[in-house]
């Protein structure tokens, strides 16, 4: 399994909290009154998918980006550098390209959220190809990202390459991309949601994947 293609938000960073109480600050800046717990269960979906769920559609077609834009402001200012990787992260990365692997992110985020996010976790200097929401019309749980990703890879034939994500929105979006995917639960997803989402393996964070890397799918192979 030589392409390895890793969500970044709850898979590699611990930042799925604060995405959901810089939505729901900023939805109550707009007088939209939304719980950060209801929101979490969101996040894993770009904005685009997101909105739509707590904001009606009149206000989404005169406002949606202005709360976007809101939003990804006050993450930035005030949420951003809050944000740590989980253990394991770069440990992970280092034995990954020691075994020969390609590593891409697919993130929903901007270009500039994406480079931060690399510093914050210390893989920059690993990573073969980074995808961005300018590449994707759509985000997940569509597999617009994933297939962004694929084509910077060089279209990889089938079972050469796999999703590593925390959310079933990811796992959704992998299968429709015709990828299989490794589900982790650092995100707090359950693990029920992920393996009914079409998870073909899953584990608690990136530490324990490279624990377990010689036994897992990803050097072994999908069955």
């Amino acid at each position: 399994m030589r392409n390895l293609i890793f969500d970044i938000d709850g898979t590699l960073l611990d930042s799925v909290d604060l995405h959901a109480d810089a939505w729901a600050e900023a939805f109550r800046h707009f007088g939209i009154d939304v719980a950060p717990e209801a929101v979490r269960s969101q996040i894993g979906k770009g904005g685009d998918q997101l909105m739509p769920v707590f904001v009606p559609k009149d206000r989404l077609e005169r406002e949606g980006e202005d709360i976007e834009t809101f939003r990804s402001d006050l993450f930035k200012e005030t949420y951003l550098p809050r944000v740590r990787p989980f253990p394991g992260v770069r440990a992970l990365f280092e034995r990954l390209k020691a075994e020969g692997h390609v590593l891409a992110l697919a993130s929903s985020g901007k270009a500039s959220e994406v480079e931060r996010y690399q510093e914050i976790a210390g893989i920059r200097d690993l990573i073969d190809v980074a995808t961005n929401s300018d590449e994707a019309e759509r985000s997940k749980p569509h597999p617009d990202i994933f297939e962004a990703a694929l084509a910077r890879l060089g279209h990889p034939p089938k079972g050469q390459a796999i999703v590593i994500g925390d959310s079933p929105y990811d796992a959704e979006a992998a299968v429709k991309a015709g990828l299989p995917v490794i589900g982790v639960l650092c995100g707090g997803f359950p693990e029920a949601g992920l393996s009914e989402a079409g998870c073909t393996a899953i584990y608690r964070d990136p530490q324990d994947l490279l624990d377990g890397y010689a036994s897992s799918p990803l050097r072994r192979g999908v069955p």
